[in-house]
């Protein structure tokens, strides 16, 4: 630096002084991971598998994706155990459901009426063991939306956390 250079830091250093404070040296402890681990059934929370959104006009939605945004968007699929029919969106990584009321008894019907352009309905993240996982979140006090899994549209187990217990976000999960 040059002697002008020098005073201004100076200077600037007198207005910040916890940049003069040393930074102490942060501390780690290692810990075994078995004496936290819950006592219960074993399971483990894999990846996430699709973002579902809901929407009023599925085939204006599912030409969105394919013409606007050149996804790969596959066949409309009615799931009348659930009331919604759906489309899945590829994306990669993941995908994306897209969902639409099927009959009077719809839930997504409920959902549209609040949400009249649509929106983000749940996320799901696979599961490998979906008996334990409800098992093990039932005694963490963590609302299921049905006494037992029922068979989702991929053909696997799937249920539903209530999502008061979720921060506020409807959980699917998804044995694998």
């Amino acid at each position: 630096f040059s002697e002008e250079g020098s005073q201004c830091l100076l200077h600037f250093s007198g207005l910040f002084p916890r940049l003069q404070t040393p930074v102490p040296t942060v501390r780690t402890f290692a810990m075994s991971l078995s004496s936290h681990q819950a006592a219960g059934p074993v399971w483990n929370l894999g990846r996430l598998n699709h973002v579902a959104v809901a929407v009023p006009d599925l085939e204006k939605a599912k030409a969105f994706y394919k013409n606007v945004l050149g996804a790969q968007v596959g066949e409309t699929v009615p799931l009348p155990e659930h009331g919604v029919s759906v489309v899945f969106v590829n994306l990669g990584n993941t995908k994306m459901e897209l969902l639409h009321p099927l009959g009077n008894d719809s839930p997504i019907a409920g959902f549209l009426q609040k949400n009249k352009a649509g929106g983000m309905h749940h996320i799901c993240i696979e599961v490998d063991n979906i008996n334990a996982a409800v098992m093990d979140l039932k005694d963490k006090k963590i609302r299921i939306l049905s006494e037992e899994a029922k068979i989702g549209a991929h053909g696997k187990p799937v249920i539903f956390l209530h999502p008061k217990d979720c921060g506020g976000v409807l959980v699917e999960l998804e044995q694998v």
